[in-house]
């Protein structure tokens, strides 16, 4: 039995915070507590906009983002993910592909390379009958994409195509109401206007 993939296209609005997210970068030291043993920024703050830097660190989380919501990234080989329970109420993930990562459900934020050469993780993609959408990485579940940056490709063509399909509609009904202004209806602008037929002439009686 085939199985059908997870995830359709959804018209739920993209977060404010979320393209921030996919172009922070994380696991760098923090400036502002350069020699204290937790200084990795793995933080973001989902509810601060403007002046501090997105990413932060643990010491930053406790002196300026208390009481906001703030998620951690973690690392799989090399690459940032995010845990599912950490996002799962402030953005839809339908059709990301997740992986268990220390009993954890996680996320990739971007797309990451193909396996390439021998081994068993190349081997296993390679086999694999499912691909992202938008890069083409192998999956290994029926899902739609590898990661959040895929999803949000997919979600502006999306958005792009129903702005395009609207802003067409809107043009025709303009068109259609700037000819019935200037000469009626449609149908009277185009019918032609013929000549009206004269009766037939009756000559007055000679008599009177």
């Amino acid at each position: 039995m085939m199985m059908r993939r997870v995830g359709v296209a959804s018209a739920a609005p993209v977060p404010e915070w979320l393209e921030t997210l996919l172009s922070t970068r994380f696991f760098l030291a923090c400036a502002a507590h350069p020699a204290s043993p937790r200084n990795e920024c793995n933080m973001f703050c989902l509810d601060c906009r403007g002046a501090p830097p997105p990413a932060f660190c643990y010491y930053c989380r406790a002196h300026r983002h208390a009481g906001h919501r703030v998620i951690q990234i973690r690392r799989s080989s090399y690459h940032d993910v995010v845990r599912v329970s950490e996002v799962e109420d402030v953005l839809d993930t339908a059709g990301v592909q997740t992986y268990v990562i220390n009993s954890a459900r996680v996320l990739f934020l971007n797309e990451r390379p193909q396996p390439r050469g021998a081994g068993a993780a190349a081997g296993k993609t390679a086999a694999s009958p499912y691909n992202c959408e938008i890069c083409g990485r192998a999956l290994l579940d029926p899902f739609r994409f590898c990661s959040l940056g895929c999803k949000l490709v997919d979600t502006k063509r999306s958005n792009g195509h129903a702005a395009a399909t609207g802003a067409g509609v809107a043009d025709g009904a303009g068109a259609d109401a700037a000819v019935t202004e200037a000469g009626g209806s449609k149908d009277a602008a185009a019918r032609p206007q013929g000549r009206r037929r004269k009766g037939i002439p009756h000559r007055a009686p000679f008599w009177s």
